[in-house]
Parts: structure tokens; sequence; C-alpha cells
């Protein structure tokens, strides 16, 4: 078990002892945003220079009043043991099993333009009759895909695309000019 699986879990016993899990998940998914669009603060986590209680200070003044208390705390205590580093893979770990505690199924549709409600509604049924519990469906808007869709449910991928098919196109009449060109 990785250090982040082990925080995570730890993080969600407590919250779930709390009767917090829901607060909790949502101060997980600001701090995981925090570290995507947030590079400087990645490197600060990183960095061996940057002491401890810098750190919590840090913490405190970007999360203090958007978080719980229980968030704020788990901020301090992973510096204290020097985990800060795994902060970002901390906050994806939680929301993974936070996802299996609840048999939540994550699906991922990427489409050329936005879908429509009927669209979205139809896709999120498609992935209910494959799947056990509930589901959320995260839309991307991929311009590159042309038209069609991918849609990605846990390690399965379905690629409806015109860009994947004007691919196979391709590798297909490449293929077939060097059958040609042997004979």
């Amino acid at each position: 078990m990785s250090v982040a699986s082990r925080y995570a879990k730890s993080l969600i016993d407590l919250s779930v002892e709390k009767n917090q899990l829901e607060s909790v998940r949502n101060d997980m998914q600001l701090i995981a945003k925090v570290c995507l669009l947030n590079a400087d603060f990645i490197t600060l986590l990183d960095s061996p220079i940057v002491k401890t209680d810098k750190k919590q200070a840090i913490f405190k003044s970007i999360f203090d009043g958007k978080v719980t208390p229980i968030t704020l705390s788990f901020l301090n205590l992973i510096a204290v043991k020097r985990r800060e580093s795994n902060l970002n893979a901390i906050a994806k770990e939680f929301d993974e099993q936070y996802k299996e505690r609840l048999n939540i199924t994550s699906a991922t549709v990427t489409s050329a333009v936005a879908l429509d409600d009927k669209l979205k509604g139809d896709i999120l049924n498609l992935v209910k009759q494959t799947t056990t519990g509930s589901v959320e469906l995260i839309q991307k808007v991929d311009a590159t895909l042309i038209g069609g869709f991918v849609l990605t449910i846990n390690d399965r991928q379905i690629d409806q695309s015109v860009k994947r098919k004007l691919n196979d196109l391709r590798k297909n009449f490449s293929s077939s000019e060097n059958l040609i060109s042997i004979n």
C-alpha cells in the first residue's frame, strides 16, 4: 500500500467517523484542483528547504475558511510527518477510495463539441447498463476528435471518433499501397 493510499484511507476513516465524508471529499477535490492549477504550489510542497512551520502557515493562509477543520488538521499532520510532497497523490487517492466505498463508477466522455442534456442522458444510461452502483459522468471537449466520441469506463475505452476512423483508413491505405508495390 502506497503512502498516498494509507493517508487517504486514514482521512476517509476519520471523516466517516466524524460524519463529514462529503465535506472532506469536497475539500480534497479543491486541494487536487489547487495542485493541478498551481505548479509553484507543488514546487513548494516538494522543497526540503521550506520548513514545516512555514508550510503549515501556507496551508492555513490558502485553505483556512475554505476547508473543514478536519482537512486543515490533516494538512498540518502531513506537514509534520514530512509527507506534504504526496498531497496531490493523497487527494487523488482519496477520491478513488471514496468512489470505491460508495460504489461510484467514473465514466469520461470526450467529444468534439459539448454534449446536450439528452445525449448526456443517453450515454449515462448506456454506462449504467454495464456497471453496478451509481455513475459519475465527466465530460471533456476535444475538437481534434472532429466528430463522434470516446467513452472511457474504468479501464475500458470505446472510441467512436472520426479522428480514429480516419487514422484507421490511413493505416489501411498505407498497408494496401505496400502490398501493391510488392507485387
